[in-house]
């Protein structure tokens, strides 16, 4: 037999954030092709998601109702604005939310100022969503300290 392993065969480093495993995560998009391939894709990866919705109305009322570990919420949610969400997920949900994480098709720059003055912990295109790129992003997540409020920021 031959002494090698994949990285997934490892024994986890001490210290390290545990990943994606068993975080719960709300999906607010405004594509049910983009909210369909997200969850499949979290789900393989480990997460569990708890809700796929296309509204604000219907985002506030999960977050309360089911407290996710991290809320992704897409800037341009077609008739409404994802960064006025994430500000009523604050306001009206506080801890509830988890973790908010806006997202888009769109590149960063487009939206430098608006995402740094949110109250989200930060930004992932589209293109590169992931469990670790979510983990990354959230408070103790690998680049921050464990209990850590501060946003992580954009990936």
């Amino acid at each position: 037999m031959l002494g090698l392993l994949l990285a997934a065969m490892r024994a986890p480093m001490p210290g390290c954030h545990p990943g994606p495993m068993g975080l719960r995560c709300l999906i607010v998009d405004d594509s049910p092709d983009f909210l369909q391939a997200a969850r499949a894709l979290l789900e393989q990866e480990g997460m569990t998601v708890i809700g796929i919705v296309s509204t604000s109305e219907a985002a506030i009322q999960l977050a309360i109702g089911q407290c996710p570990d991290v809320t992704l919420v897409d800037i341009d949610l077609g008739g409404s604005s994802g960064l006025d969400l994430t500000r009523r997920l604050a306001n009206e949900c506080g801890a509830s939310a988890g973790c908010v994480i806006l997202i888009s098709a769109h590149a960063e720059e487009e939206f430098a100022d608006l995402i740094e003055a949110s109250s989200a912990a930060g930004f992932l295109p589209k293109s590169a969503l992931s469990a670790d790129a979510i983990v990354q992003l959230m408070p103790g997540g690998r680049d921050g300290p464990v209990g850590s409020s501060a946003p992580q920021g954009t990936l």
